[in-house]
């Protein structure tokens, strides 16, 4: 404030200065004048030099420079975008030059962080021979994006385009927040797109997965946390109705890991959409057609009798779909089930427990197919608890649940309900509830159930009666 009224008071005062000179010259006197006009001039200066600096703004700081993610960009080292040459051994050069940068700490215990670092494919097209792999374990927080990937008529058969792996590394985890994005990989048929080993937090993103042999699209082993988002898989391009359907073969996502996920997924053609071994993964928003059930194929197999602990929610079975061997802790939700798809429960030594089937949608041509079976050729199912299937709606297949409600209306002294159209374990009611209403006015029978076997119940009176009676039982 006191800047500003010292701002405001200089011109004034600077004016009435030189009213004053103007009025000493008029009067005339010359050696007065002249005294006057060097004192007024002295006085000028003082205030000028005292009052500049805050009349006059500072120039201003020029702004620092901000550095952003390191970027290598392939074709400068080499690479050919047209794809008619090798590129390999130039995109391999700039992913060592990336691991070698400059640090930004560390992630997970002998992880650089590489301050997001960028491999930018530059939207070419480019010749693999050999898989791309980072020089040794423990990069973390680098982007791979935007290009495609063909793999060469002699890559290896038993390898990945994109490997994150060391074989050698004795760290607990090799990798950390590697993301893959905006990639097309064409694997020619010879072996698979990308493999994570034993990595932290990596990121699957936009990536369209095509060719690959009789192996996987995706493998992911041990490890935490890859997640797969957004995603288009298939051995074979096509739309479905595909001629050679019966052919596909491969898995396009093989989780051989636990806290996976796969999310807005679709699976277009591979013998096996999702194979899981691993735990507490959870798929979500998937849709798989890869191979009709007629075929031979499978949208989701679950291939861990015992301690499954698996979640498949808001997905589409497309004509093809689920096998759990020996599930225990899973929850199938909310999720669409096409062309006579059904879910499969596959004992290997008779357990299944804490399974939920509840609120999906089955769709199919009206022949009859069940929507949960059991596939029991191994074992018996014989250790069941805590299994609900319950809730789900059907049209054109076959009802299967573990709760069921039904009446029946009779004369006499013996009413059978008989649940086996609907109950999905043969010869199991855990619990029953029934009301016997009586239609005769005055009647009042003694009533029980007199037997549960065979997924049947029996409810006897002591005297004959024209009644109804309701049931309820459950698995």
């Amino acid at each position: 404030m006191e800047t500003r009224k010292t701002q405001v008071a200089v011109p004034v005062l600077l004016a009435i200065m030189t009213l004053m000179v103007t009025q000493v010259v008029f009067a005339g006197k010359d050696s007065l004048h002249e005294r006057h006009m060097a004192e007024l001039q002295a006085v000028k200066a003082s205030l000028v030099r005292r009052n500049l600096p805050g009349l006059v703004s500072p120039p201003p700081t020029p702004p620092q420079a901000v550095p952003g993610p390191r970027v290598y960009q392939v074709i400068s080292y080499g690479a050919d975008p047209t794809g008619k040459a090798d590129s390999t051994n130039a995109i391999l050069k700039a992913m060592e030059d990336a691991f070698d940068g400059p640090d930004h700490g560390v992630l997970m215990e002998g992880i650089n962080d590489l301050g997001g670092a960028r491999i930018d494919l530059q939207g070419g097209s480019y010749l693999i021979s050999r898989p791309l792999r980072f020089p040794s374990a423990g990069a973390g927080n680098v982007l791979i994006s935007g290009g495609t990937l063909r793999a060469s008529d002699d890559f290896p058969v038993d390898k990945y385009l994109i490997e994150l792996n060391d074989e050698s590394s004795k760290l607990q985890y090799i990798f950390e927040y590697i993301t893959l994005r905006d990639l097309l990989i064409d694997c020619n048929y010879r072996g698979g797109a990308i493999a994570v080993i034993n990595s932290l937090r990596t990121s699957i993103d936009n990536c369209y997965i095509t060719r690959f042999g009789d192996t996987n699209g995706i493998l992911v082993q041990k490890g935490h946390e890859t997640y797969i988002r957004n995603s288009f898989l298939g051995q074979h391009i096509t739309a479905g109705g595909d001629k050679g359907e019966r052919n596909f073969s491969g898995t396009a996502v093989n989780l051989v890991g636990n806290d996976n996920a796969v999310t807005d997924t679709v699976i277009f053609s591979a013998g096996i959409g999702v194979m899981i071994s691993g735990q507490a993964n959870l798929l979500s928003g998937v849709h798989c057609y890869n191979k009709a059930t007629g075929f031979g194929g499978t949208g989701i197999y679950l291939k861990l009798p015992g301690l499954t602990q698996n979640r498949i929610v808001n997905s589409y079975l497309d004509y093809t779909g689920i096998v759990a061997e020996d599930p225990v802790q899973l929850q199938i939700t909310g999720t669409f089930f096409l062309g006579d798809a059904f879910i499969l429960l596959k004992s290997i030594n008779g357990v299944v427990r804490g399974v939920n089937i509840v609120d999906n949608m089955f769709s199919g041509s009206g022949n009859g197919v069940q929507i949960v079976q059991l596939d029991q050729t191994n074992k018996a199912f014989d250790n069941v608890d805590q299994v609900v299937v319950d809730r789900n709606n059907v049209n054109g297949m076959a009802m299967r649940s573990t709760v069921a409600k039904a009446s029946v209306d009779g004369n006499g002294t013996s009413w059978t309900v008989d649940f086996n159209p609907v109950l999905l374990f043969p010869n199991l009611i855990k619990h029953v509830q029934y009301t016997l209403v009586a239609r005769e006015d005055g009647a009042f029978p003694v009533h029980a159930v007199r037997n549960v076997s065979d997924n049947r119940v029996v409810v006897q009176t002591n005297a004959p009666v024209t009644a109804q009676v309701y049931v309820t039982v459950d698995q």
